[in-house]
Order: C-alpha cells, then structure tokens, then sequence
C-alpha cells in the first residue's frame, strides 16, 4: 500500500527533488576564452569578469562571495584572480565585466578586494607559457553572516579565512585556459 501511495504521489507531483545550491555562467563553459584573459603579464586578454548567476541559496544565508582561484599556479598558493564579498542576499547574479572596478557593475555594498594582481577587481588568466592548462575554481559561498567585517585591502588568504568560517554551503564550476 505504501508503495502505491509514493507512485500516486510522484505523479501527482506531490514528493519533489530537493534543490542544491548552484552556480553557471552565461560566459564560461569548460574554457576561458580571451574575453576572460587577463591583459598583462605576456597576454593580450580582454580581461572581462564573466557574467556569473547562482541559485537556491540555502536556508539561513545572509550574503554571499565569490572566489576565483587557479590552485595549480607556480607560486606555492596558487593564484587568487577575483575576491567579492559582502555580496548582498537580493544579488542572484554578477553581470560581465563587474569586476571592472571603474564601471560600478557589482552589487551595491559588495567589496572587491585585493588579488594575486596586487589590486582589487578581476584579474584574468594569465598561466606561464607552456605550462600546460591550468583550473580557474569559481566559486560561490553562501555565508551565515551579512558582513566579513573586512575591506577591500583585504588580501586573499584572509578573505578566505572568513569565508571558510562563515560558509553554509558552496557551489563551483571550474574553467581552463593555457597558453
């Protein structure tokens, strides 16, 4: 009998499948492209931030952050190319070329603070040539508290202490790019 009862629940569309936390982008599939690539370094990027949407925050967030991270870099720590946070809980997206700090794009009241670039804002692509391809980690972190109580001098591995300790969940996609 209680087998019947969950078929006639399914197909009336009573018992649904939960949601998880994700994360796409209009912009990036599997590759960055030269849109996203740093200017600088040796490359000739268009160094363009990609459009990035998120959904089904979980219960309990208050803000969010986004990281981008290539953790295969030549550095001992890899190399943080874009840090936001204090992102407001209305914000379900970044739009293109919001980590251009000159055009006001982000979200009112997020902070971009400092990368690897040694200035806040994105900083694209840029890996050693002939170092085969690297990973660019983008992630979401859906935070239990409004404000990180930093600024935008912040560097990376404290924006990231934070985060880690104020994290509900997380969704990432990863990218690649060599040159």
């Amino acid at each position: 009998m209680r087998n019947i009862f969950l078929i006639v629940a399914l197909a009336l569309g009573l018992v649904t499948k939960a949601q998880t936390f994700t994360l796409k982008s209009d912009d990036i599939g599997g590759q960055m492209t030269s849109k996203q690539v740093f200017n600088g370094f040796g490359c000739t990027g268009e160094n363009i931030s990609p459009q990035l949407s998120w959904a089904n925050a979980p219960e309990g967030t208050k803000s969010f952050a986004i990281t981008i991270h290539d953790p295969i870099a030549p550095t001992g720590s890899g190399w943080w190319h874009w840090v936001i946070f204090d992102i407001p809980t209305n914000a379900k997206e970044l739009k293109q070329n919001a980590g251009n700090l000159g055009l006001n794009l982000s979200p009112s009241g997020s902070i971009q603070s400092i990368t690897d670039f040694g200035k806040g804002g994105y900083g694209g692509p840029c890996p050693p040539e002939g170092h085969g391809f690297h990973q660019y980690v983008i992630t979401v972190y859906a935070l239990k508290t409004d404000k990180l109580g930093l600024d935008k001098n912040a560097n990376p591995a404290l924006v990231g202490f934070y985060l880690n300790a104020n994290t509900i969940e997380k969704a990432t996609i990863v990218a690649y790019y060599k040159r």
